[in-house]
């Protein structure tokens, strides 16, 4: 016989109970599985760093080599059936080009002779009688190893085995020892052509050529600006948020008409003759279209928000008063960077010595050239994948860094006794605990942004062959839609991070969880929490806009030089990326308060039993916004009582 409460037991068992928000309580180890992944995906990452050691030609890399060959500043072992290989290099340490300044190119390739030679020529020689001059008082000999110096001016072939004229005057590359001419023009050819872009890398490289000083002078400016705009977050006031819009709108204004002026200036220049200097005017242009339209939409987005300055600056004071809590926090992007340059260095230098993989074939006129290795191109996908994956794994690293600081820190019940070295705790509970969780939300991530590298690589392939406007209108279309999925995931993962910094549970019941917190209590202060990340962006389009200015007053002083367009928006993206590397702290603390906000209103009521566990100053702030969101509506309500209370009256 069946007991009677036994049935409604059975379905009390089956029915899911609903999870509850225990801070700080509970922790395990989460996604350990994504953990064995990465690791086995870093296996075959460190196997192809030592295949690329051991088969890339680092050697020939770094101090290059001759095209017998030879690598320079070495003694070299014979190839076979190339009569010139196999020389002691080791007092000739430089790659001299034979035809540096006019060079030949064959499928995109330099077909240009290449020497080794003891010195490079610092002045331009316009004869053979000057190369040779040159080879009898410096021992360097800039003609082909078989041709004696003696013969330079008498060998009837010594056009074709000597280098073109006139040689330009170079100097040897300080740590790679190329021949690298000194001209300008010159220079921005024979680079591009080495590196194997001619018609992409020949205006970047001729226009860093020409402006490298004041290139690095921006880049410290920008850093400089970085550091200045994250202290000034640190100590916002009402006055200095006004201040801070009026400096957004003055430089949007005057940026934009900087740009347009400029244009003006370079149209009725009647002295304009050199390409370059049109191309100036069409990348003015389009600097000048896309300011205006950025400024309209800036200007347009400030004017709604106007309101709501006063909230959003009790808003950033309630943040720093979290940062006062571990103000080391503001030092996270300092070490993240670092770790990141290390990173993109080793990758890059890995991915130059799979280049130079390759087996040694013997070509006409007994030159040596290295074909890659069967099998390189697919290393070179799953190195760029690594590239990805590791970068998003170190700043969702730095993110549940941020998170984990700030949730220790809220959810202490005494406030005047804060928790010791928060961050420290931080780092040992992710690296402990959720370093699987790190990884998962990175490798989304990167599965959004993979597919738009390959549409990217497919688009450039495809480019310069005829297509219709219909397939270009699809193309930017996906382009469009992986942008806005790497956004929402971007999004989506932060929540997720400072929900296991909360809670200790995985990736996907984490984001799931702050997705269902974050809807339910989205009524509370969202437009302030939006107009907070819309000011902090502000501050990042600030700083990109003064370094962008001082780059136009620099750039414009060397009208004739190079195209120096390419130049500055490398500028303006390095601006943009530091600003964001430093300000992006802010972002991370603002969206993990508004988290633990909504957990502490889920978890507790504010009673003597179960009170907040956030502070007055926030209490107080939040009383405030509801105070106003209920007036907001009640107002709205009236108006609506109004109209429908209004009725059409007989005309008399």
């Amino acid at each position: 016989m069946q007991c009677p409460g036994a049935e409604y037991l059975v379905s009390a068992e089956r029915t899911p109970r609903k999870r509850e928000w225990r801070p700080q309580i509970y922790r395990k180890c989460t996604d350990t599985t994504w953990l064995f992944l990465f690791f086995l995906f870093w296996t075959g990452l460190l196997f192809i760093m030592g295949y690329s050691m051991v088969a890339g030609a680092t050697g020939r890399l770094l101090f290059g080599y001759d095209s017998f060959g030879n690598v320079c500043g070495k003694k070299n072992s014979p190839v076979e059936g190339a009569p010139l290989s196999g020389q002691d290099m080791t007092l000739k340490r430089h790659v001299f080009f034979m035809n540096s300044c006019n060079p030949e190119v064959k499928d995109v390739r330099l077909s240009s002779t290449i020497l080794c030679v003891s010195s490079c020529p610092e002045e331009q020689l316009d004869t053979l009688e000057e190369v040779q001059l040159f080879a009898d008082k410096n021992g360097s000999l800039l003609c082909v190893y078989s041709l004696n110096s003696i013969n330079y001016t008498q060998n009837p072939n010594a056009d074709s085995l000597c280098p073109r004229l006139p040689v330009p005057p170079s100097k040897s590359f300080p740590l790679f020892n190329r021949c690298v001419p000194q001209t300008p023009e010159c220079y921005s050819l024979f680079a591009s052509v080495l590196i194997n872009d001619v018609d992409t890398l020949h205006q970047i490289l001729s226009g860093i050529m020409s402006g490298r000083d004041t290139i690095l002078g921006l880049c410290i400016l920008a850093l400089a600006l970085s550091l200045a705009m994250m202290f000034t977050f640190w100590f916002i006031t009402t006055l200095l948020v006004h201040i801070f819009i009026a400096l957004i709108i003055s430089g949007l204004l005057f940026v934009c008409g900087v740009l347009w002026w400029l244009y003006y200036d370079y149209t009725h220049d009647l002295s304009i003759e050199l390409d370059t200097e049109r191309e100036n005017m069409k990348c003015l242009l389009g600097f000048a279209l896309v300011s205006t339209v950025i400024t309209a939409v800036l200007l347009s987005l400030i004017f709604v928000f106007r309101k709501k300055i006063k909230l959003t600056v009790e808003l950033f004071q309630v943040i720093n008063k979290a940062i006062n809590n571990s103000p080391f926090l503001l030092f996270q992007p300092l070490w993240t960077f670092a770790i990141l340059i290390f990173f993109w260095v080793l990758w890059v230098a890995v991915l130059l010595s799979l280049g130079t993989a390759g087996a040694a074939q013997v070509i006409e006129g007994g030159q040596v050239e290295y074909k890659p290795i069967l099998g390189i191109r697919y290393m070179w996908w799953y190195h760029l994948i690594g590239l990805i994956w590791t970068s998003e794994f170190i700043l969702a690293c730095q993110q549940m860094t941020v998170a984990g600081a700030l949730v220790t820190c809220y959810f202490n019940r005494n406030k005047n006794d804060p928790p010791d070295r928060p961050i420290l705790w931080s780092l040992s509970i992710l690296f402990c605990y959720h370093q699987g969780t790190a990884i998962k939300g990175s490798f989304l991530i990167t599965v959004a942004r993979i597919p738009r590298t390959i549409l990217k690589y497919i688009y450039n392939t495809l480019k310069d062959k005829q297509h219709n406007a219909w397939s270009t209108y699809m193309f930017r279309c996906c382009f469009c839609c992986f942008w806005c999925l790497d956004k929402c995931l971007c999004h989506l993962n932060q929540n997720a991070y400072a929900a296991t910094a909360i809670n200790g549970t995985d990736f996907c019941t984490s984001a799931k969880d702050a997705l269902k917190l974050l809807s339910k209590n989205s009524s509370h202060f969202t437009s302030v929490n939006c107009f907070g990340d819309f000011i902090i962006f502000l501050g990042k389009v600030l700083v990109m806009c003064l370094t962008v200015f001082g780059g136009l007053m620099a750039f414009n002083y060397n009208r004739a030089l190079q195209v120096w367009a390419v130049p500055l928006l490398l500028v303006a993206f390095f601006a943009y990326f530091v600003a964001h590397s430093f300000l992006s702290v802010f972002e991370t603390v603002l969206d993990a308060l508004f988290l633990c906000f909504a957990v502490d209103l889920e978890t507790n009521d504010g009673s003597s039993e179960k009170p907040y566990f956030m502070d007055q100053e926030f209490l107080s702030f939040v009383k405030r916004i509801n105070k106003l969101k209920d007036t907001r509506a009640q107002g709205e309500e009236n108006s609506l009582r109004n109209e429908e209370g209004t009725e059409l009256q007989p005309v008399v």
